[in-house]
């Protein structure tokens, strides 16, 4: 198409419009093709031609071409491209030879990207909304691999401000209760069993050294709820009173062992999920590195601060937030923003030209605020993409399961994982788009039926390992050379789709990275599997949907073709982080 167009005279199409990137998509209909353009219709008003007379004059510059049969036009104007079954016989040998390797493109040269994901607060175990951020970061970075990125994939760890504190009260109340003291939790506590093991932890490591007596606790605090008073000011006085009776290092040294212990779990349980990251970055790191002196440094430079009631504030109202944000309190505090700011500007200084923040769908109006202070440090806001990801439901017997972190009365991911598989876990994470409410089915991902679309995947996958078992039984070998010269054999309509289907999936990859979709993905792969069951059906009597026949060529070149989709299959599948099994 590139060389038509070039090759119109410059009175007929203008040098603009030649050089503009004609659009050549995969047809819907196979009876309109295999791929189609409308850059007829897109030209025809700079051409001043009726769009078919333009599309005529292309057809007529089109070089010659072996793999494509014919070329038609179509209704106002389309260009339609019927590709010679030799073209598919050759991209299925490149399938076979590429391997684990098809569908990838080389590495690209230039921007690097740092993909940030998860990122959950270390006050808790990952519950099963975490899942799905997991899931989806996962398959998002394996995406833009695939298509040739450079991509460097990083966990934030907020591992400062109140909920810090909050979490270390909560620890060091469970390990005086361990030492027989009576000490009421607070209402505003993390409650989680989960904190046991961490206090017990912390009793065996400290020991008795940092026992508190329960009256030397409670002396002179506020009420607390529901006992009339405020939680948040009573677990506040909890706190200044740990902090006052251990001394600074003693509760920070329980900050340190109940960040420690929960952030192990979290990795843990990611990795066992088959999530890993490159990076671990500490919130806690951007003060003491000065990266949020840095930030205030560029804004105030830049003009985009100034004073007010003490505090510093940042003119985020200028660059498309709904109003102006404090940077820095009057008693010289710096805010959360401050941090978030610091951090994605750390980020560019690491030299990342993308930013990737995978994010629920509550920070949508986190989006405009970071990138006016990226815009006003002296940084393209551009730079900065937020998929955000909607809310999942879990659903037990018909009943929605509530979650709340600080009550303890959420399934964790790590339970749904025991429960469900990872397999299932990462495939239905992806399933739908991530701006689309998600309702986690654990009975349909827990059956072995067709009905459970990855089983269904799957399936087809193990149905070409229990074909080669076959073969095997029956005393055959396949020959790999013979069955590739005999894909023209392949003359089944079914054949032809199935061919189709395979060598879709280069131009699936591109497109599900560049859209930042893994579910689309997923739907080729549901199509895949569904034109493989359709192609070669187990128990078919008719000869035409039988692997293993009695003609030697033929047998090869099906054998060949269900090889190449296995291979595709299974590219697919390690992409969304899914195995790719033998047997079922």
């Amino acid at each position: 198409m590139r060389a038509a167009l070039a090759a119109l005279p410059e009175d007929m199409l203008g040098a603009e419009a030649r050089a503009q990137a004609p659009e050549v998509e995969r047809t819907r209909d196979p009876s309109h093709g295999d791929y189609a353009t409308n850059a007829a219709l897109r030209h025809a008003k700079a051409a001043r031609k009726n769009p078919r007379q333009l599309a005529e004059a292309i057809v007529r510059a089109l070089p010659a071409d072996p793999e494509v049969a014919r070329v038609e036009i179509a209704g106002p104007g389309f260009i339609n491209f019927h590709l010679a079954a030799a073209a598919y016989h050759a991209e299925i040998g490149r399938v076979l030879d590429q391997g684990a390797g098809y569908g990838r493109r080389p590495a690209r040269s230039g921007e690097r990207v740092l993909l940030e994901f998860v990122s959950a607060n270390p006050t808790g175990p990952l519950h099963v909304g975490h899942g799905r951020h997991a899931a989806f970061g996962a398959a998002l970075g394996n995406l833009l691999e695939a298509a040739g990125h450079d991509v460097t994939r990083e966990y934030y760890i907020n591992d400062a401000g109140r909920q810090v504190d909050i979490l270390a009260l909560s620890v060091w109340l469970r390990y005086l209760e361990r030492l027989g003291e009576a000490v009421p939790f607070p209402a505003n506590g993390y409650r989680g069993e989960y904190l046991l093991p961490i206090a017990a932890a912390l009793e065996a490591r400290a020991g008795h050294t940092l026992a508190q007596p329960a009256a030397a606790l409670r002396v002179g605090l506020p009420k607390d709820e529901p006992e009339g008073g405020d939680k948040e000011a009573y677990v506040d006085a909890l706190i200044a009173r740990a902090r006052e009776l251990l001394g600074e290092p003693g509760f920070l040294g329980v900050i340190e062992h109940s960040l420690a212990g929960m952030v192990a779990d979290i990795r843990d349980d990611l990795a066992e999920m088959g999530v890993t990251f490159d990076h671990w970055f500490s919130e806690r790191s951007l003060a003491t590195s000065g990266a949020i002196d840095e930030a205030l440094r560029r804004l105030e430079a830049h003009g985009h601060t100034y004073r007010k009631d003490g505090a510093l504030w940042f003119r985020a109202s200028a660059f498309g937030d709904d109003e102006d944000r404090v940077v820095e309190r009057e008693n010289g505090v710096r805010t959360y923003f401050a941090s978030d700011i610091a951090y994605h500007l750390d980020k560019r200084l690491r030299g990342y030209q993308r930013l990737i923040d995978v994010l629920g769908a509550d920070h949508h109006g986190y989006v405009a605020r970071v990138r006016g202070g990226l815009e006003a440090m002296g940084e393209p806001p551009a730079c900065l993409e937020v998929p955000l990801i909607q809310l999942v439901s879990l659903y037990r017997g018909g009943e929605k399961v509530a979650m709340g972190k600080r009550e303890g009365n959420f399934v964790t991911l790590r339970q749904l994982r025991h429960e469900v598989g990872n397999d299932a876990c990462r495939f239905y994470y992806v399933m739908r788009s991530n701006d689309q409410h998600l309702d986690f089915d654990l009975e349909l991902a827990k059956s072995r039926t067709t009905e459970n679309p990855v089983y269904y995947i799957q399936y087809a996958h193990a149905r070409v390992a229990s074909v080669l078992r076959q073969l095997a039984e029956r005393g055959l070998a396949h020959d790999p050379a013979r069955g590739r010269a005999a894909l023209a054999r392949l003359v089944e309509p079914h054949e032809r789709r199935l061919m189709v289907s395979v060598t879709r999936l280069p131009e699936v990859l591109e497109l599900a990275a560049a859209t930042r979709a893994p579910h689309t993905l997923v739907h080729y792969l549901r199509e895949l599997a569904t034109d493989f069951h359709g192609a070669y059906s187990a128990g078919n009597e008719n000869p035409a949907h039988r692997v293993i026949v009695e003609d030697a060529e033929l047998r090869d070149a099906r054998l060949a073709l269900v090889l190449a989709a296995r291979q595709a299959i299974r590219n697919g599948l390690a992409i969304l982080g899914v195995s790719a099994p033998e047997t079922m």
